[in-house]
């Protein structure tokens, strides 16, 4: 792994990630007193993962066809 391209990758969605409506989602269910922190951080860690593998397998079907 080439680590100049993985953070290169890193902070481009970590500066996309900021403010969006996923992360005030996540403050909403964080702030739910009734909510455990830690199943709100490992689910919306979760989904964050399947939504990115998604992108991935996207992005390499099309280049196969572009």
């Amino acid at each position: 792994m080439e680590l100049k391209i993985f953070f290169t990758i890193f902070a481009a969605v970590f500066i996309a990630e900021l403010g969006d409506k996923t992360q005030l989602a996540t403050i909403l269910f964080a702030s739910d007193k009734e909510v455990s922190r830690l199943t709100v951080f490992f689910a919306s860690s979760t989904a964050l993962v399947v939504a990115s593998a998604i992108g991935v397998i996207a992005g390499s079907l099309l280049s196969e066809y572009i």
